[in-house]
């Protein structure tokens, strides 16, 4: 039989149903029970009880999890049966489910236990951490690819699906939507990509993560056209500053916002303080946007075995975007910059 690799997990659930004094918590969401259990499954329901550990679904998908997780006890969804007078849930539950809950318990008490479940996904297993790297590496090789097939006379959509083609036979497709930016769109840090026609001589910020073996991965890169601006330049040169700097600093210790400030000061002494809006960072897992959260007023504490990006970048409406981002793992003494793309 199968040993269970996610049994520490699995206890430290038991010791929240303990601290918190709850008589049940039911675990539902699907990227929860993924990495509480390994199962991926759109139907099921994680019961911990002071009596042990019950994992509900339904007719389809009990075979699977018999195979894929022996050491699980398995029962029908339709099943569900117990009495509890306070249940711990998450609060991420969508309106539906919360009330099919309240339903079942019209008097019990709920308790939330969001940020307990959040806690254990911070620090990856082993497991978890190669196969991030395995992703992180694809995704790699993927723009490398990718960036050899990019022609002038192509639009960003058409450069966005040349990533997503490669993602689905090489991976099991895209981790997020594909961002590919051509020239000033690269001030919309989030933009969709349009049939803005790439000429070979405007700069290209492309954001991408292909998905492999349900892990995430996540990359922003730049295309730097020799026919690019000194303005741009300068910016590419300093938001690569702060990419090195805050990997430089990324270590065990180090608060969350600590780290965010590393990078955010960078860019502030040379000029981008207001133009580097948004965060850092952030958790990469079986979700492409996890904990711990890289951001201005996170008091995370940085551990060995988790998993962020660092990504600054600067943005000038109307003009030029950059934003370099790379994954890394926490090191027992720094970290290990999983994203191997020139930057």
């Amino acid at each position: 039989m199968k040993t269970n690799p996610f049994a520490e997990r699995l206890d430290a659930m038991k010791k929240t149903l303990s601290r918190k004094k709850l008589d049940a918590i039911e675990i539902r969401g699907e990227a929860n029970i993924r990495a509480l259990t390994g199962i991926e499954c759109d139907n099921a329901i994680l019961l911990v009880t002071p009596s042990g550990v019950l994992f509900h679904t339904d007719f389809r998908y009990i075979p699977m999890v018999h195979r894929e997780a022996p050491w699980l006890k398995v029962k029908d969804i339709k099943k569900i049966s117990y009495k509890a007078e306070k249940i711990g849930y998450e609060t991420s539950l969508t309106v539906a489910q919360f009330k099919k809950m309240q339903k079942r318990h019209p008097r019990a008490k709920f308790v939330d236990i969001l940020a307990d479940v959040d806690k254990l996904r911070m620090v990856k297993t082993p497991e978890e951490i190669a196969a991030l790297k395995a992703a992180e590496e694809l995704n790699d090789e993927i723009w490398c690819r990718a960036r050899a097939m990019f022609a002038p006379g192509m639009t960003e959509r058409e450069m966005a699906r040349k990533i997503q083609h490669l993602m689905i036979d090489m991976g099991e497709g895209e981790a997020f939507d594909t961002i590919v930016c051509v020239g000033r769109n690269a001030a919309e840090c989030h933009h969709v990509p349009d049939d803005t026609v790439w000429h070979g001589t405007e700069p290209v910020l492309v954001d991408m993560g292909v998905k492999l073996n349900g892990y995430c991965s996540d990359m922003t890169r730049n295309i730097v056209p020799a026919e690019a601006g000194a303005k741009y330049r300068q910016v590419y040169e300093d938001v690569l500053g702060a990419n090195m700097a805050a990997i430089a600093a990324a270590k065990p210790g180090i608060k969350a916002f600590e780290l965010d400030k590393v990078a955010r000061d960078y860019l502030k002494e040379r000029g981008w303080g207001k133009e580097f809006g948004h965060s850092l960072g952030h958790g990469v897992g079986v979700q492409i946007h996890e904990m711990p959260f890289v951001a201005e007023k996170r008091k995370d504490v940085l551990k060995p075995g988790m998993v962020h990006t660092i990504e600054p970048g600067v943005y000038i409406e109307n003009e030029l975007g950059v934003r370099i981002e790379d994954m890394v793992v926490i090191t027992e003494d720094g970290c290990e910059v999983l994203s191997h793309s020139e930057k």
